[in-house]
């Protein structure tokens, strides 16, 4: 297949564009590069040294004998280039990664809240406007997040994508129907991944658009088969409080002698996914398209569910590391519970990688490597989900408390 990958230069994209690749697919790369602009405003650099996406394309080449297409292009505002580009490529299938993606980015101040809005959901509204402008029968798979369902203590499955209800008729008798789950974004970023939803859910039956959206938990590790392969074709990896993800972000705590932060009580419960069977997942899911004319198809892209208090736990004795416990900076239930449906995956034949499993002394491992390149005033979370909690870590912006936890 001709594939293109959107945001192919990032976290998720770049070992998604790599995997493609190796099997054979003709993988065309579009991204504006905003990632790498977002390291220079927030004054933070990838723990692990990243080329230039040429660069990192070359080394590919070099390696396997197989060509990776690089275009900048930003889909939020270029959207007669972006049809043009369609109209000239016509893929196959189409890999949708091009957002903001980081919730505590997007709730650090209001010009974030606007950019995240502006970025995201332009970037897929231009997108599945052009598709069917250019009357291209791409499948459209798109990079959600688990966050869209909200983190709530209703006491049931969350199921993949949509809820069966019963209502009452005018009537009196009962009749039932199927909706998309309903929302409860945390963020702003969150809120994006939402509109998406109704984005595609009017596409798909107003224009035929074929579409997958992914919902995601959240991915920790940094290694897939192919980023093995070469020193310069390792991925990204984020550490600091606005884009390291909470499993990441301990496993590189552990590996500098810095306390595990946890913030609130820690029984946050959230989902989980290691970059390998990320890439995997969206294997699977381009094999399976749906059928023009077809609902959305929904999978929740996650393999186990843990709280953060008992992650925190499992790293400090992995790694002899302390916990501190610290003001959470999320308007967010003290604790929850999560139980989600993945049986799609399953049964489409992923075999889940979990934390048991050796890989979390990989991540150490790494990031003790790159430990000299770890800017220690970033790892403190910093970004208030409303003015009073942005005040409160105002008033300690470096994270001077954790000198006072054990």
């Amino acid at each position: 297949m001709k594939i293109a990958i959107l945001g192919g230069d990032g976290f998720v994209g770049w070992p998604t564009t790599l995997h493609l690749s190796d099997q054979g697919h003709e993988v065309h790369i579009v991204d504006n590069l905003s990632r790498r602009w977002i390291d220079t405003e927030l004054g933070v650099q990838s723990l692990t040294p990243m080329d230039s996406i040429q660069e990192r394309c070359r080394i590919w080449h070099e390696v396997t004998g197989r060509r990776l297409h690089f275009h900048l292009l930003d889909l939020a505002k270029e959207y007669e280039r972006l049809k043009q580009w369609l109209a000239e490529h016509r893929p196959d299938a189409v890999i949708h990664f091009a957002e903001q993606r980081a919730a505590p980015y997007s709730m650090k101040t209001d010009r974030h809240k606007v950019y995240s809005v502006d970025n995201n959901v332009s970037a897929t509204h231009n997108l599945l406007a052009a598709l069917v402008e250019t009357g291209i029968d791409a499948h459209l798979v798109h990079l959600g997040t688990m966050g869209v369902y909200g983190y709530s203590n209703v006491g049931a499955t969350i199921p993949e994508g949509y809820l069966d209800v019963e209502v009452e008729t005018t009537e009196g008798g009962k009749a039932t129907q199927e909706i998309l789950y309903p929302t409860r974004p945390g963020s702003i970023y969150h809120m994006t991944k939402s509109l998406d939803q109704i984005l595609f859910q009017f596409y798909a039956q107003n224009d035929g658009l074929r579409i997958t959206d992914l919902h995601q938990g959240i991915v920790w590790g940094t290694h897939t088969e192919q980023t093995r392969r070469h020193t310069q074709l390792i991925n990204r990896f984020d550490y600091d409080g606005d884009y390291g993800t909470v499993l990441n972000r301990f496993l590189i705590q552990a590996a500098i002698g810095y306390p595990l932060t946890v913030h609130g009580t820690g029984g946050q419960t959230r989902a989980f996914i290691h970059i390998q069977d990320s890439v995997r997942c969206i294997e699977l899911a381009l094999g399976d398209p749906p059928s023009a004319g077809e609902r959305v198809r929904i999978f929740n892209q996650m393999t186990e569910t843990h709280r953060v208090r008992d992650l925190a736990e499992l790293v400090a004795r992995l790694a002899g590391a302390e916990v501190a416990y610290l003001p959470n900076p999320r308007k967010e239930a003290a604790e929850n519970d999560l139980v989600v449906d993945n049986a799609q995956f399953l049964a489409l034949g992923l075999r889940p990688t979990t934390l048991a499993e050796g890989l979390l002394e990989e991540v150490i491992d790494v990031a003790r490597k790159f430990a000299h390149r770890i800017d220690r005033s970033r790892v403190p979370a910093v970004s208030g989900w409303t003015k009073e909690l942005a005040q409160a870590v105002e008033r300690d912006p470096e994270g001077k408390r954790l000198r006072s936890v054990s």
